[in-house]
């Protein structure tokens, strides 16, 4: 197989794991998210290691050795992206499989198995035209105050959503337009879906406009803007008019 075909057989078949996990009724909400997380986690470590042995790997659920930070290409997963999602049988939540080369998101795969979805680098579609008035995507626990106010000038509606790769996944459906995130968040929470989003033609960027860049040694990736290359530049002024004023 492919890079691309790897990751997206890979993402189906985590999630397709990860539903019998939820579906054998033995777990509460918080265990079946930490039994998920395990049981998805062993069957990518296990998987990506047999299938591309000379190549780095980082996990949310695995310790790093540092081994990666020699390596110019770098698997990088998220085996329950948005545990609690998850945990609660909704559908916003995600598997990702994503593989940095010299530091780029280059190959990607998003499955939603709530949806029966996997979205791939390798198989981009178009993007459906942003809708009037805009729809950002924020958190439903906690809206990242610079997309709110970012929302306010835009004259954009809030739509809030768990995981971020069913996030960044909504804007590659066309069902919502921007996903700005300033929170915090880790390498693997946006690896996988900014190969994915960069795939089908998206601006992805940090939020003050510089790369996104994968296999450091300190994981913690704070922010992201994935929006049609025709709002980014729109939005990132309007993110620097705010911090400026902050």
């Amino acid at each position: 197989m492919s890079d691309a075909e790897l990751a997206a057989h890979l993402a189906e078949a985590a999630g397709r794991i990860l539903l019998e996990v939820r579906q054998s009724g033995v777990f509460s909400p918080k265990a079946l998210g930490k039994a998920g997380d395990q049981t998805a986690n062993q069957f990518l470590v296990h998987a990506l290691r047999e299938a591309r042995p000379d190549d780095g790997l980082l996990s949310e659920e695995m310790k790093c050795d540092g081994g990666r930070l020699t390596k110019s290409r770098v698997w990088i997963v998220d085996p329950v992206d948005g545990t609690r999602e998850y945990g609660e049988a909704r559908q916003d939540w995600a598997v990702h499989v994503g593989l940095a080369i010299n530091g780029v998101a280059s190959v990607g795969a998003v499955a939603l198995p709530g949806a029966g979805l996997v979205l791939r680098s390798d198989q981009p579609q178009d993007v459906p035209p942003s809708a009037n008035p805009l729809r950002m995507l924020v958190s439903r626990t906690r809206p990242a105050t610079e997309a709110v106010k970012v929302a306010e000038r835009l004259g954009a509606t809030l739509v809030p959503m768990g995981s971020a790769g069913a996030k960044a996944m909504a804007v590659v459906r066309g069902e919502a337009d921007i996903y700005l995130h300033s929170g915090g968040q880790y390498e693997w929470d946006s690896a996988a879906p900014v190969a994915v989003a960069l795939a089908h033609g998206l601006h992805c960027s940090r939020i003050d406009g510089s790369p996104l860049i994968y296999n450091q040694e300190d994981t913690y990736l704070a922010d992201l803007l994935i929006c049609p290359k025709s709002l980014a530049e729109q939005i990132l002024l309007l993110i620097r008019e705010i911090t400026a004023a902050a």
